[in-house]
Formats: C-alpha cells, sequence, structure tokens
C-alpha cells in the first residue's frame, strides 16, 4: 500500500495544492492560494485568522457552496471521494450526512416557511435512514427538545414551535448548532457558530461540541478569528494570513511557543485578564490587497522582523516533526 493511499485511509479530509479564485470587475482575486491540509478522524482544527484571510471561503469550497464567480482547482478528497468529481445529487447526500456546516450567518441554513420541529425532525429522520435504524415521530420530537436543551436554549418547548422569523439570532444559531449536532456528520465545518452567544454559552456550547466530538469520533473544522477560542475546541490550530497557511501545529505548542510573527501578534492582541499582564496590543497596518499581493511574504508590511528577502521572495515551509511555519526566522 502506497503512503499516499495509507493517508487517505486515516483521513477525513484532505486538500492538496487548493486555490480558490474569485473573478470580480476589478480583476482576479486569489482568496485560497495552493493550500495543502489533512484532518484526520476523530481530530479537531481551528483555522485562525483575519478578516479576508481565505477562513470562510476554505469552509464553503469543501462543501461546493462557492459563488457562481468562485473556481477552484487542485483536489478536496472527502472520506475517500474527489468532491469535485460528485455530481449535484451526490453532493446533496454528501452534505449533512459526510459533512455538515454550520455557517456564519445560520438563519441562511433554515427554511423560513418550516417550524423548528419540523427541521430538527427531518434530520433526525435522515441521519437515522444513513444509519438504518428506525425513526419513531415521538421519539424524534424529544430528542430534537433535548437538543436544544443541550445548547442551553430557554424555553425548548415553545421554541421547537415557531419559526425562524420568530426567534432572535443568538436563538437561531443555537438551532443550528443543535441541528449539526443531530446529523452527527463525519466532518463537522463551523464557520465562527458562537458569535452571536454570551461568553457563558459560548463555552458551553463548546464543550458540547467537544464530547459529541469524543462521543461519536466526528472530525471537526472550526472557522474563527479568536485564538482564545480555538484553544478551547482544537486539537491543532491552522493560522491563515492573505489566503495562505503561515503556521500549523498542535494547539498547545502553538499557543506556549507560537512561531510566526503573525501567530505571536494574534496571540498578544487578546485581552488580558489583569492590567499587571500588561497593555493590550494591536497589528499594526492592514492585511494586503488580494487583487494584487506583495512578491514576498505577505505579511511582511506589518511585521516586527522583516528582513530584505522577505519583501522579494515568499518563504517555503520549514517542518520540524508535528510543526510547520512560513517564515525566513526559522531558515529556508
Amino acid at each position: 500500500m502506497t503512503t499516499q493511499s495509507t493517508e487517505l485511509q486515516l483521513a477525513t479530509l484532505q486538500i492538496r495544492d487548493l486555490s480558490i479564485i474569485y473573478k470580480t470587475i476589478y480583476g482576479e482575486l486569489t482568496a485560497v492560494n495552493k493550500l495543502n491540509l489533512t484532518i484526520n478522524r476523530g481530530e479537531s482544527i481551528s483555522i485562525v485568522g483575519e478578516s479576508g484571510s481565505g477562513k470562510s471561503t476554505l469552509g464553503l469550497s469543501i462543501v461546493r457552496l462557492l459563488p457562481g464567480n468562485a473556481r477552484s482547482e487542485g483536489s478536496i478528497n472527502l472520506n475517500g471521494q474527489e468532491i469535485e468529481k460528485l455530481k449535484e445529487r451526490d453532493l446533496t447526500r454528501m452534505r449533512g450526512s459526510s459533512v455538515f456546516m454550520i455557517f456564519q450567518d445560520p438563519l441562511n441554513t433554515l427554511n423560513p416557511v418550516k417550524r423548528v420541529k419540523d427541521q430538527m425532525i427531518e434530520a433526525i429522520k435522515t441521519r437515522n435512514s444513513r444509519e438504518n435504524k428506525p425513526f419513531d415521530y415521538d421519539t424524534a420530537e424529544k430528542e430534537a427538545v433535548e437538543s436544544l436543551k443541550s445548547v442551553r436554549m430557554p424555553d425548548p418547548d415553545l421554541i421547537i414551535n415557531r419559526y425562524p422569523h420568530q426567534l432572535s439570532g443568538g436563538q437561531i444559531q443555537r438551532v443550528v448548532i443543535s441541528m449539526g449536532l443531530l446529523m452527527r456528520p463525519k466532518l463537522l465545518i463551523a464557520d465562527e457558530p458562537t458569535s452571536a452567544l454570551d461568553v457563558t454559552i459560548q463555552a458551553q456550547v463548546l464543550k458540547l461540541m467537544r464530547d459529541l466530538q469524543e462521543e461519536y469520533g466526528m472530525s471537526i473544522l472550526f472557522v474563527t478569528h479568536d485564538i482564545s477560542i480555538a484553544y478551547a475546541i482544537s486539537d491543532r490550530i491552522i493560522v491563515m494570513y492573505a489566503g495562505e497557511i503561515v503556521e500549523d501545529g498542535p494547539t498547545e505548542k502553538v499557543i506556549r511557543k507560537s512561531l510566526h510573527p503573525y501567530t505571536q501578534a494574534l496571540i498578544a492582541s487578546i485581552p488580558k485578564k489583569t492590567k499587571d499582564q500588561g497593555d493590550l496590543t494591536t497589528i499594526t497596518g492592514s492585511p494586503p490587497n488580494m487583487l494584487s499581493p506583495p512578491l514576498g511574504c505577505r505579511f511582511h508590511s506589518r511585521c516586527p522582523f522583516v528582513m530584505e528577502k522577505c519583501v522579494s521572495n515568499s518563504p517555503n515551509f520549514i517542518e520540524n516533526d508535528d510543526r510547520r511555519v512560513r517564515c525566513y526566522l526559522y531558515g529556508g
């Protein structure tokens, strides 16, 4: 058996040389540039970066829901299938069973003319059919209510009988998270799923996702701009900047000893608990214009350690055991 086939057997998701290009009135914009990523079965990974770094575009490309002005190059293999080769009906079957995505705007996930109960029960029915399990309406309704309770939804018996337009943004988000967890997909993609929740509920939902991940062995791709949330949910953190991965490693190692200057800046910008821990820092400057990205390291105009070669030549990945970093400070 070849090394590549062995990797595919161990992986839920394997992405190779993926580029996502948007056609705009100003020209072509490469939102994701030659990205390589593997998520193993049962692994939780967080993609971290500022707005515009390509995180959400990456998630949408996996479920083949990119807008019409986008095209993709490279390979995305999900559970042993090349998704670019799947027909639309197979893609529809894949979404929800093999992969479920919780969107940043969860209202887009729900059907506006169906009650929450109808949509959650439909999800359970689909899951049971996939798992060759019997379906009972009353049992499914009870499971739906319990699922809403698990994400700390107030008055779940009332909420379940409402339509999406009758719910607040935070309530809608919890409904969608609950539906995603009910489906028990092999890969759960969560795009800023806790952004509309208060800190206490946020912590409870993150713990629930972790618990269910361990119980059902599903993989999680968690998209966030908040590296402190990534620390709470993931086994591994991948840092993206301007469409490229700049650092990748186990969560504890990335947090305790980050390598890339951009990762260091993200961690330094986390609000401190006490004044003794120092002032809040910000990352100076702005991300590059992705219509005409710089030739060298894309972070060089904001980097405190910039060298002459950073401006003209893009660094390659430096790999050491379970870590990789794209930075001249470590060789290359």
